[in-house]
């Protein structure tokens, strides 16, 4: 189990990092009854996310189980998932 990465829900498709990971590592996590394996692309700092599949553009970010955002572009399993490449939807009065 890993102690670096944490996923809430099983719906998620992104993990939050529990300590700053760097480009390259492979690491292992649990997500329900399964586990595997991520290469991490690039580095990710402390609390920030880490996309656990690819996500297609205008696809929901998924974490606790709930949609936080829609990608402004495609992200690749392993990448970093923050503003840069994220909407966030909160306060967007033409969003549903």
């Amino acid at each position: 189990m890993s102690h670096d990465l944490l996923v809430l829900d099983a719906k998620d498709n992104v993990a939050t990092a529990l300590r700053a990971l760097q480009e390259g590592e492979c690491l292992e996590m649990e997500v329900g009854d399964s586990t595997s394996e991520i290469a991490v692309l690039e580095p990710i700092a402390f609390g920030h996310k880490v996309a656990l599949v690819e996500i297609e553009v205008e696809q929901p970010v998924v974490k606790y189980g709930e949609i936080i955002g829609l990608a402004t572009r495609k992200i690749a399993r392993g990448e970093h998932v923050h503003t840069h490449n994220v909407e966030g939807l909160k306060g967007r009065g033409e969003r549903t």
